[in-house]
């Protein structure tokens, strides 16, 4: 999510970080624990793949401190952001001094429930395990085998469109 430009791109993929800039996508903080530990990290890269079995894919950059807890602890909680979270999806995206140990460790984070730290008041949370992951470039693409879901209706997202956090207000549904 950085706006630093890269000379050592080729124009092709410079145009192709520019068009993507222009693909919302909803705000989550990934969070992992097991053998190697707890981190979590932020994500625009987060999607469904199939309810037959309920699957969701997590692109992770290989080059993340985080890449590896997440391939090797298996065990993954998407956390979908609210507007009210932008602050911590900066936290989680590095742009604070806070050590990952002190961002897991506020009050708003819930650890004794699925095994992996959950946002206790995130738009929606899914809980499952590492079913596979290929790597692909700069990054690896977990797909993860759903084994919990939890919502919320009562509040807004969060997205990232050209380079910026945005708020998107529920929208009310007339009968």
């Amino acid at each position: 999510m950085s706006t630093t430009t890269h000379p050592e791109l080729t124009p092709t993929q410079r145009a192709f970080r520019a068009a993507m800039s222009n693909l919302s996508a909803a705000v989550n903080i990934v969070t992992t624990d097991g053998p190697r530990g707890p981190a979590g990290i932020t994500v625009s890269a987060a999607c469904s793949v199939t309810d037959r079995p309920p699957t969701m894919l997590v692109c992770v950059n290989r080059s993340s401190y985080t890449h590896d807890f997440f391939v090797e602890n298996k065990r993954v909680g998407i956390n979908v952001l609210g507007a009210e979270h932008e602050p911590l999806a900066m936290r989680f995206a590095g742009a604070s001094d806070v050590t990952m140990s002190d961002r897991l460790s506020e009050p708003e984070w819930e650890h004794d429930c699925h095994g992996v730290p959950v946002l206790r008041d995130a738009v929606a949370t899914v809980i499952g395990r590492v079913a596979d992951h290929r790597s692909h470039g700069s990054h690896t693409v977990l797909f993860i085998e759903v084994e919990a879901v939890s919502s919320r209706d009562d509040t807004g997202g969060l997205v990232y469109f050209q380079r910026r956090f945005h708020a998107l207000n529920p929208t009310e549904l007339s009968a």
